[in-house]
């Protein structure tokens, strides 16, 4: 976990560095039928809140059912292309500097647990099978693996 913890935080430095070289404007550029990176970021930052309500109340129970969300209406609604770039930014690298730190104090077997009352074949990036049991660092890992599969979108490689 150790490691995880590692290659989170310079994700998260790495990925703040790099989006803040973007421009306001390149920042709001959409190509067709796709978001803009305020808009990815913004859907981050929405990631960030819904994913630290899971893990916290995850940590307490015995499933990982969670709530959904609607991501393409949350990034309709809050207007991202009309934010400060450089706040949008700011507030995605705080806010997974703490869902980093919480991480990193969640007692090691609420993330080992296995579960077999889970709902990650809907709310998972990488979907689990439903009639397979999984745990909460299964959750937590594929929801860094989301977050740097939406920095490559706007940042490459």
């Amino acid at each position: 976990m150790d490691q995880f913890l590692n290659d989170f935080r310079r994700s998260i430095d790495d990925g703040k560095t790099r989006l803040l070289a973007l421009s306001e404007n390149q920042a709001n550029v959409a190509p067709p039928g796709k978001w803009s990176p305020k808009q990815i970021v913004g859907h981050l930052i929405d990631s960030a809140a819904n994913n630290h309500q899971r893990f916290v109340r995850a940590a307490s129970t015995a499933d990982l059912v969670c709530p959904g969300y609607d991501q393409e209406a949350w990034v309709d609604l809050q207007h991202y292309n009309g934010e400060s770039w450089n706040d949008l930014v700011q507030l995605w690298a705080a806010y997974n500097k703490h869902l980093l730190h919480v991480v990193s104090v969640l007692p090691p077997e609420s993330l080992t647990r296995l579960r077999n009352e889970h709902n990650l074949d809907q709310v998972a990036f990488r979907a689990v099978n439903k009639s397979s049991p999984t745990t909460l660092e299964y959750f937590i890992r594929d929801y860094v693996d989301h977050m740097r599969h939406h920095l490559k979108q706007i940042l490459g490689n």
